[in-house]
């Protein structure tokens, strides 16, 4: 675009922007800015070396790509917004729950169980979870036997190997699963009441507070109940 001067750009109501300029004035040209400088560029141009109808047509298109784009920024904002908002009422509701989620320490209670479950990504000929106290000391051994790939539950009813019940507190699950004579630790998942839901605003989603689980991100919730 041909150099227009700064008196025709004042006259129009416009501010003139040197190579000093910074972002934020420059971003500040609209729609109606655009529109107004392109008027006075081809009532201002040479006639001796008129605008180009491709230049002129390139223009348009730079400024509409732009435009568009902005336009779309905007909605998927929204779209964002509408999402987020849907996910913390869906969220909220939770609490009081018990989810299922990624951990490997969880809160007993006095006289109560444990449940939780362990993602197989391929077939075990044995699987087996140890339950430890907060000293590493084991306290009692689950076998599940031979399990196939995909998500096996457990359930820990509280007592120890000698058929006490346990003492309140926290308490720790590792998981092996052996085939073909290897053997190897797996991931397991824990049961835990969800006792509040808080935003994580550097756009981690929402937070869930769990009981004896600690801090879970709402997408890592495998199952709810």
């Amino acid at each position: 675009m041909a150099e227009i001067s700064s008196d025709v750009l004042n006259g129009l109501g416009l501010t003139s922007y040197g190579a000093q300029s910074t972002k934020e004035n420059r971003d500040k040209l609209g729609q109606s800015d655009f529109l107004k400088l392109m008027t006075t560029q081809l009532a201002t141009q040479d006639p001796m070396k008129p605008m180009e109808n491709g230049d002129f047509l390139g223009q348009m298109a730079q400024f509409s790509t732009v435009t568009g784009i902005e336009a779309l920024t905007e909605k998927f904002g929204a779209l964002s917004l509408s999402l987020n908002q849907g996910q913390a009422l869906q969220a909220a509701a939770l609490v009081g729950k018990n989810v299922l989620a990624p951990g490997t320490t969880a809160q007993l209670d006095a006289g109560q169980g444990m449940t939780g479950a362990i993602g197989l990504t391929a077939p075990a000929d044995q699987l087996t979870v140890g339950v430890y106290d907060s000293n590493g000391q084991l306290m009692q051994t689950l076998d599940l036997g031979a399990k196939g790939s995909g998500m096996a539950d457990f359930t820990w009813d509280g007592l120890m190997s000698d058929g006490q019940p346990a003492p309140e507190g926290v308490y720790e699950f590792r998981a092996n699963a052996s085939s073909g004579g290897a053997s190897q630790a797996v991931e397991t998942l824990l049961s835990g009441q969800v006792q509040s839901v808080t935003a994580d605003n550097t756009g981690g989603g929402l937070i869930l507070n769990v009981r004896g689980l600690g801090e879970v991100t709402f997408g890592d919730v495998a199952r709810i109940g």
